[in-house]
């Protein structure tokens, strides 16, 4: 947190938040294993990517800063020479890189990285990857490891590597550190949850005060009986054995104690807390039955939210957020923690379009979408979270898109969003610190516990228990009664064994597959089908004082979606949330330098986003391990929107616009002609990831948006479950989530999620547990 942007160290102490989303704490130890020659290559790549710069870049960079804001950089200057100073190879920088890399990274990236940089370890190797780079120029032509190299030739070696056409594991190499790399550098916060570079960029953790626009009275101090979910939440890897038993008889539950296992009796068991798992245990828990949450993530209140970009995405993501598609070409961001995705989304609210509803009803004859239940499901779901349809401010990167749009006359919309008009908080996707906005874990959850639902966090599902079941219904050869799970407290691991009426998988899209699967269910559907709505970022610089009226703000102020502007039926364009890691780990890189510079420019780089309803579709291959790749009318689609983009930023007055493309394609803007932006745009293609050989230009998608893994169908040839969520395999056993969804929804799919879990719930506890037909 930048002393400059926030005066004293005062406001920082007031907000630290839970001791889990602080950061700053050391490892005691680091667990990559990768050998002392290994890391010394490692380290030597992280500086040539973030090197330590001359004092006069740094005096070149305030003199420009001064120009470019209309004002002088004398203030700023130390910590602008503290910024290009500053190396990646500095302090444990490399070991928090090797450490998310061969913990978060498939098992093939880390094996081709680890012998990439055991090469590097020595001359022979640094010759056959570097070539003629690590031969000296003059006689006797001494060759060097690629630590002994000089910056200079290390640089120019990552650039030879990022544009190879045909060794890709060169390309992955460049493509895995690059990312993680940046992403640990900007993020990573000391123990006073600072990062020497944040003011240098313009960056601070805004106060809970600077994200509430409207008038709203003080927040009481930080108060664990103020946490909203306690009464039903049973922390487990807090607890040991004697405690965790004491705990779930006290939360009223039938328990029995064994030697291999605890056995724990309800109505209803529930896999996942999100937008699926938290309505569907709210609606059981309001019919009277007892219901069990099994979540393996932690639980935060608004309180502990520290907006903390590095320590939030570490423990309220899936991987940390360093979650990539085997086949490198996408980035995965889903949430892991209570709430799930709607704890760290968006805030976006749309309603299913009532296209996709027809093509649901009739093309995939799935009755649930055409009937008046599932309108009122979602005028419901759009009740208890309060959706509003306004804000009485937009942030930096929304007036950016609706300047651009009200230019060429084209049409933006506001996005209604589960939060109030007043709502500027540009952190929810760490959490909204300010409790506005009404994830399942503010709302749903909040009505589950009231009703006697109980929430065991840090508990993760193993398996469903499946018997075998000679008169099931529609040739289900199986039975669910309830589900396998285990918590760790302390190194110890304790079995639960959760017997249940019915079984509800609700982790999503990317988990509830591998679970499925694991459980013994063969569908062939189960982890088909995978869509991921791809997103394509294009950027626009917008110096501050260069707007006439002002553009006021930066990136990461105020509500992230708050307008959105349709492309084409299939094709939407909203604005992205970027921390600086996520920035910097996004955004191409071309040197060290190119790089600092592109960060110096951070705060008033605006982004906007090209986002496809996918036709084509991945697979999730087990936990963990999702491949996916655009059919050709997805990358066109995503082609058009991102020229749309583009064109947006220019007309919003950027002095330069861009896009990820690994070439650092780009175009600057002051004095441009209609045919120089013309032939700029048709430079602009949507390359594959970099795993794909015979290209040397490259780009990696993102996706917020997982659904259709175990798609809903009329016949178990054609999807996993059938239209009530019930698996065509096993009676009693749910699918309550994203992954039923037939196809992709072309929008922010939480009221879909939401809505299609309301009804389908309904119908389990009415016809299910009730005994009706």
């Amino acid at each position: 947190m930048a002393a400059a942007a926030i005066p004293g160290d005062e406001r920082v102490a007031a907000r630290r938040g839970h001791p889990l989303l602080r950061g700053g704490a050391r490892r005691e130890e680091y667990t990559h294993g990768l050998r002392p020659a290994q890391m010394e290559a490692l380290r030597a790549i992280c500086g040539a990517f973030i090197p330590s710069l001359p004092a006069e870049a740094a005096a070149a960079a305030a003199a420009a800063k001064g120009v470019e804001g209309g004002r002088g950089g004398r203030s700023g200057d130390k910590d602008l020479e503290r910024f290009y100073v500053a190396s990646a190879a500095d302090s444990t920088i490399p070991d928090e890189v090797a450490e998310l890399m061969v913990n978060r990274c498939a098992w093939e990236a880390v094996a081709l990285v680890t012998v990439v940089l055991w090469f590097l370890s020595t001359r022979v190797g640094t010759l056959a990857l570097c070539g003629g780079l690590c031969v000296s120029g003059r006689f006797p032509y001494y060759v060097s490891r690629f630590a002994d190299m000089p910056p200079e030739r290390r640089e120019a070696a990552l650039r030879r590597w990022n544009t190879t056409r045909w060794l890709f594991p060169l390309k992955i190499t460049f493509t895995v550190i690059k990312i993680i790399c940046h992403f640990v550098f900007y993020s990573t916060v000391n123990e006073k949850s600072k990062n020497p570079c944040w003011a240098a960029i313009g960056y601070s953790v805004p106060t809970v005060e600077e994200q509430r626009k409207e008038p709203t009275r003080a927040m009481p101090s930080p108060s664990p009986s103020r946490r909203p979910l306690d009464n039903g939440v049973v922390e487990t890897s807090q607890l040991d054995d004697n405690a965790l038993l004491r705990s779930l008889v006290e939360k009223g539950l039938a328990v029995k104690t064994g030697a291999a296992h605890h056995t724990v009796q309800c109505d209803a068991v529930v896999v996942g807390s999100g937008c699926g798992g938290g309505v569907a245990a709210a609606v059981l828990a309001s019919a009277g039955y007892k219901v069990v949450v099994v979540e393996k993530g932690d639980y935060f209140a608004a309180e502990d939210y520290s907006s903390l970009e590095g320590p939030s995405m570490e423990r309220l993501y899936e991987k940390g957020g360093v979650f990539g598609t085997s086949n490198v070409t996408t980035i995965l961001f889903t949430g892991a923690t209570v709430g799930g995705g709607s704890a760290v989304n968006w805030s976006a609210c749309i309603r299913t379009p009532a296209d996709i509803m027809k093509e649901w009803s009739r093309e995939h004859g799935l009755q649930v979408f055409a009937r008046p239940a599932y309108v009122q499901a979602m005028d419901a779901v759009c009740d208890r979270i309060k959706v509003s349809n306004g804000c009485e401010e937009e942030g930096f990167q929304n007036k950016v898109l609706r300047r651009g749009c009200e230019a060429l006359a084209m049409p933006v919309e506001a996005v209604p969003r589960n939060s109030t008009e007043g709502h500027f908080c540009g952190s929810c996707n760490f959490g909204c610190p300010t409790g506005d906005k009404r994830g399942t874990d503010t709302t749903w959850l909040v009505d589950a516990v009231e009703r006697g639902t109980v929430i065991l966090t840090g508990c993760k599902a193993e398996r469903f228990i499946l018997e075998r079941n000679a008169g099931g219904k529609n040739g289900r050869s199986k039975k669910c009664v309830g589900l396998v799970a285990t918590c760790t407290s302390n190194g110890i691991t304790k079995k639960l064994r959760i017997e249940a009426k019915v079984s509800i998988s609700a982790c999503g899209a990317l988990m509830t597959p591998p679970l499925l699967r694991n459980s013994g269910l063969k569908n062939r559907h189960i982890g088909r089908n995978l869509h991921l709505h791809p997103v394509s970022m294009a950027w626009g610089y917008f110096p501050e004082n260069k707007q006439e009226p002002q553009l006021i703000g930066k990136c990461y102020e105020g509500g992230i979606i708050t307008s959105m502007h349709r492309v084409t039926e299939r094709t939407i364009i909203e604005t992205p949330a970027l921390g600086p890691g996520s920035f910097a780990a996004m955004v191409p890189w071309e040197s060290g330098r190119d790089m600092k510079e592109r960060m110096r420019r951070y705060a008033r780089t605006a982004h906007t986003f090209a986002l496809v309803r996918d036709r084509g579709s991945g697979s999730v291959d087990g936990e963990g391990r999702v491949s996916f790749s655009p059919s050709r009318g997805d990358t066109e689609e995503l082609r058009e929107g991102l020229r749309r983009a583009l064109r947006i930023l220019v007309a919003a007055g950027a002095t330069e616009v861009g896009t990820h493309r690994s070439d650092g394609l780009r175009l600057r803007c002051k004095g441009i002609r209609d045919e120089d932006l013309e032939a700029f745009l048709d430079e602009v293609t949507i390359e594959k990831g970099p795993m794909y050989p015979g290209s040397d230009k490259w780009a990696i998608f993102c996706s917020a948006h997982q659904m259709g893994s175990c798609r809903m169908s009329v016949s178990p040839n054609d999807g996993a479950v059938d239209g009530t969520g019930e698996s065509w395999e096993a009676d009693g056993l749910y699918v309550c989530d994203g992954s039923l969804l037939p196809t992709a929804v072309g929008v922010n799919p939480m009221i879909t999620i939401q809505s299609i879990a309301y009804c389908l719930s309904r119908d389990i506890a009415d016809c299910i547990l009730h005994g009706k037909n």
